[in-house]
């Protein structure tokens, strides 16, 4: 099982930097390599979830703060959010 986790861990880190876009590469990797090597396997999942969510959202939710309240992943945006030291959320 730990072989497993660590396995899903380091593709979720790889997807992490490997988003498309400088920014989101920069700012979701960053993220991950901080807190994946703490998280369970239903915490990787959600992540892995999270990470199928297009970059133009993303961005918008990182760095307006806006349009992600009510979702699965607002718990998780604030704290990349935090995580960067980017303003608490407006939405």
């Amino acid at each position: 099982m730990t072989d497993e986790l660590e396995t899903r861990r380091r593709r979720a880190s790889y997807r992490a930097h490997h988003r498309g876009t400088k920014e989101m590469d920069v700012l979701v990797g960053r993220y991950a390599d901080d807190r994946l090597p703490g998280y369970s396997g239903d915490e990787i999942a959600r992540f892995e979830r999270f990470l199928t969510i297009p970059d133009p959202a993303l961005q918008q939710w990182i760095f307006s703060g806006e349009g992600f309240a009510g979702i699965e992943f607002e718990d998780l945006v604030n704290d990349i959010r935090a995580f960067h030291g980017l303003s608490a959320a407006a939405s």
